[in-house]
């Protein structure tokens, strides 16, 4: 298939970006310092540095730049309470400056695959035409599941019977497929939110304890959207953190083949 050659060809681009130098240290300091802060002072969070960590958090890596996330950013003083007591009215969220709902959507990509060819198209001849027959072509074919999710079956067996004479990427071949895709992906946009906020000076803490039935219908989320977390976000108070950081020893999560 035309289409394939964008994973195994190198393209004809004379594209190149220069790359900042970074100071190691300043990173691990972000890194290190990022605790699950758990109370939070009554300090605000200026509404600049909340939409510029928002912003930052959609630069994060994602599937096919298909991007199948949405941030609920509660402005709303009303909601905000019943966000609360849709998280159980934790202290994360019941002191936090602001809460940010962060969402899965597994229905966004036929959209936001005319997006990437819209694009292309402003750009002009840059962009070589295995791009194109990817988002035209292949997209529809890796991401859609039919009618009731008719095709998924038919998919998985086509990958099956193909996966055992050549590598082939056997996912999403369901809608929990799909579930899983667009969480990953949401999930490391939401890591990227929670770093901003740590290098603008302010801490977070990831909230998975909600009632996610109420917090779909508070937002008036569409059939196709999975909360992922809410994060709570703000001040850390002297009590915010409850106890030094624990992590297992290293060689349990990190394999050398």
């Amino acid at each position: 298939m035309e289409s394939t050659k964008i994973f195994s060809e190198v393209p004809n681009i004379q594209y190149q970006e220069q790359t900042p130098e970074i100071l190691v240290e300043e990173f691990r300091k972000v890194i290190t310092s990022r605790r699950s802060v758990r109370v939070f002072d009554a300090t605000p969070i200026p509404e600049a540095v909340m939409t510029d960590c928002l912003e930052l958090a959609l630069l994060s890596p994602n599937s096919s730049n298909l991007q199948p996330w949405e941030f609920y950013w509660t402005h709303s003083p009303e909601k905000k309470a019943k966000l609360i007591e849709c998280c159980l009215s934790q202290p994360a969220a019941r002191t936090a400056a602001e809460l940010i709902v962060c969402v899965a959507r597994t229905g966004t990509w036929k959209q936001n695959s005319r997006l990437m060819i819209e694009r292309f198209k402003a750009q002009g001849s840059e962009v070589p035409k295995p791009a194109y027959d990817y988002y035209r072509k292949l997209v529809p074919l890796v991401y859609g599941q039919g009618p009731l999710g008719a095709w998924g079956p038919v998919k998985k067996a086509v990958v099956i019977l193909r996966g055992l004479f050549t590598p082939t990427p056997r996912e999403p071949a369901s809608g929990a497929d799909m579930r899983v895709w667009a969480t990953k992906t949401t999930a490391l946009a939401a890591e990227t939110l929670m770093l901003a906020l740590r290098a603008h000076g302010f801490d977070s803490c990831a909230l998975e304890g909600f009632d996610s039935v109420r917090v779909k219908k508070l937002l008036e989320l569409p059939s196709d959207a999975y909360t992922v977390m809410v994060i709570a976000a703000g001040k850390r108070a002297p009590n915010g953190v409850y106890g030094p950081r624990i992590r297992f020893e290293s060689s349990l999560f990190i394999k050398k083949i």
